[in-house]
């Protein structure tokens, strides 16, 4: 056990200089959000993307990373185009029809069987059905299109700061490609920012991180996209309106875990919608969309989170709560979204330099990160 330096004057000095040197570097980032948010949005696309960007270049034996970065947005533009094609007509189609379904509301709302008038009373006084169905019509979707190119030209006139900041936003694919480019060397950059005497517990803490984000999110991730089909299954079954977008409204709200929950908000409304319109038993269609609610949570629960997640939390369920409170009042919904993980290191940390005890299950080293006293190579093109 190291014995702990007394506080001397030139220690207490270098101690104030720290943190005056931290608070500033702080406001100076605030002062420059504006010039940084693009860098900090490409840098965290670029993250994402690296790892498929080693992939072409090794599946495919490609020289230097040009045609691999290249081949990485072939695939990830044919990829979004498929899904546009894939799901938006289906969608386009839901929300004709749904706008059909909210325009009969307002006219046969008190004909739904089993649901008492204060129900309609209260519905219709607090949501205009009249301005929903306006929305989701063909022509209003026409006039924000138009709208949107109207403003795009006045804003093209406009001032010249407002031209300066949309730039900014356009210039974040040349900083991904160019992050992309030297991933490697950037990285090599950053170690050696850090003093020699702190980089192995900068670069371990770093690490430890990264793979408790990486495990999680990309776990959580194909947690999210299965319960968002499963969900779009079971609507499209009981016959909901608008099976599709509820299903994958819900299973993107699973990132956060029990921000599902809010998917019965809408699963009511759409649920009065329909029963007014096929004249369905209203209690009867909401029965089975419950049903659909539990048997996709049993389904999660017992199959889908211990095979894909497995232990990677591990935190009791209150915990897990009182952490997306905290996280989320800190950060908002970014700071739900990462709570879990976060809370996971941060306690693992606590049990091992705090308490004095290893944790059950310590980070692990990831594959592709580098070990905690060495540098990141930059590879030779």
């Amino acid at each position: 056990m190291t014995e702990r330096q007394p506080y001397t004057f030139d220690r207490v000095v270098r101690i104030l200089f720290g943190a005056v040197f931290v608070v500033g570097l702080f406001y100076l980032i605030y002062i420059l959000r504006g010039a940084l948010l693009p860098f900090l949005v490409a840098w965290i696309v670029a993250y994402m993307l690296n790892p498929l960007v080693e992939y072409n270049k090794r599946v495919f034996k490609l020289k230097g990373r040009v045609l691999a970065i290249t081949l990485t947005f072939v695939e990830v533009i044919i990829t979004f185009a498929l899904l546009c094609v894939l799901v938006l007509p289906s969608v386009i189609d839901e929300i004709g029809v749904m706008r059909k379904l909210l325009s009969d509301y307002v006219y046969n709302s008190s004909s739904i069987p089993f649901v008492p008038q204060e129900v309609h009373d209260f519905i219709q006084q607090n949501i205009d059905f009249s301005q929903l169905s306006s929305l989701l019509s063909r022509e209003q979707w026409l006039s924000i299109i138009e709208d949107s190119f109207s403003g795009a030209w006045g804003f093209i006139t406009g001032s010249v700061g407002e031209i300066i900041n949309i730039v900014s936003w356009l210039i974040v694919l040349l900083y991904i490609v160019f992050i992309l480019l030297d991933y490697d060397k950037i990285l090599v950059g950053f170690q050696r920012m850090i003093p020699q005497k702190y980089r192995p517990t900068v670069v371990s803490i770093v690490n430890d991180i990264e793979v408790s984000m990486n495990r999680y999110f990309r776990g959580q991730a194909v947690v999210a996209g299965l319960v968002g089909i499963l969900f779009c299954i079971g609507f499209l079954i009981v016959g909901l309106p608008m099976a599709i977008v509820l299903g994958l409204f819900i299973g993107l709200l699973n990132m956060v875990p029990y921000l599902q929950l809010v998917g019965f908000i809408p699963t009511i409304l759409l649920c009065l919608v329909s029963a007014s319109e096929t004249g369905t038993n209203f209690w009867l269609l909401f029965g089975a969309c419950i049903l659909v609610f539990i048997v996709v949570q049993l389904i999660e629960d017992i199959f889908i989170v211990p095979r894909v997640m497995g232990k990677v939390t591990g935190l009791n369920p209150a915990i897990i709560l009182l952490s997306l409170s905290i996280w989320g009042t800190l950060l908002g919904f970014v700071g739900m979204i990462i709570a879990l993980p976060l809370t996971t290191l941060f306690l693992s940390y606590y049990e091992r330099y705090v308490i004095g005890d290893e944790p059950e299950t310590p980070p692990e080293a990831s594959a592709g990160s580098s070990a905690p006293d060495e540098e990141v190579k930059p590879e030779k093109e």
